[in-house]
């Protein structure tokens, strides 16, 4: 009888130790993938069913984004972008609609520089997710601005935004994985952007005269 009561007891105590091991690591797997997709982890989970159906697309993500042969610019190639960006940002004050089109296609241009597939927008945000999860909200926003631009339906400030939104996701491709050590690229403009306590992307004091240059703008087409 002794002898079955162990058994029972060794039996309890491993299902256990199996139970707590299996909650561990999905805990541990749970604060990884908090860690590497930011927001984007709170994007998923409120749009699937359960927690659990997020965390397996977030993985599947992952797994997708290895095989990608994602590689980062080499240093002619980034000053190259960062010029243009410099030209398109100086565009905006007579043309804003078509500068924050230019910015679109420069972003997607980086993009497939890099490796990243870019026919459709919807799979350019889950590969993106994997590496830019932190940023990625910017460039949803500055998509639809740009796409009601294009239909002549978002007013000075909002391309204005589009603009700053466009630069943040810009110059984290300009400089992620660069043997420089990630520090942003050079020739990118006085534009620069910060974020403010609450996540939103703002221009530091580096915008001023970029922000004097588009207000007078706005002032002569009252």
């Amino acid at each position: 009888m002794s002898t079955v009561i162990w058994v029972v007891v060794i039996a309890v105590a491993v299902v256990a130790i199996i139970a707590v091991g299996y909650f561990m690591t999905g805990q541990q797997r749970r604060r990884r993938l908090r860690d590497r997709f930011g927001p984007e982890y709170d994007r998923a989970v409120r749009e699937r069913e359960s927690r659990q159906e997020a965390e397996q697309e977030l993985l599947a993500r992952e797994q997708r984004f290895s095989s990608l042969d994602i590689r980062p610019l080499d240093p002619d190639t980034r000053d190259a972008y960062a010029r243009k960006w410099t030209e398109v940002q100086e565009r905006f004050v007579d043309a804003p609609g078509f500068a924050v089109t230019e910015a679109d296609h420069l972003v997607t241009s980086v993009m497939a520089e890099r490796g990243y597939p870019t026919d459709d927008f919807q799979q350019r945000l889950s590969d993106l997710s994997v590496e830019h999860g932190r940023t990625l909200d910017h460039y949803r926003q500055a998509h639809e601005i740009s796409n009601r631009a294009a239909r002549t339906e978002a007013s000075t400030e909002e391309l204005r935004q589009a603009m700053v939104h466009y630069r943040v996701l810009f110059e984290e491709l300009l400089s992620t994985g660069s043997p420089d050590g990630g520090r942003p690229a050079p020739h990118a403009g006085p534009d620069r952007t910060d974020t403010a306590h609450d996540g939103r992307s703002v221009p530091d004091q580096a915008d001023t005269t970029a922000e004097d240059r588009i207000d007078r703008h706005e002032t002569r087409g009252r």
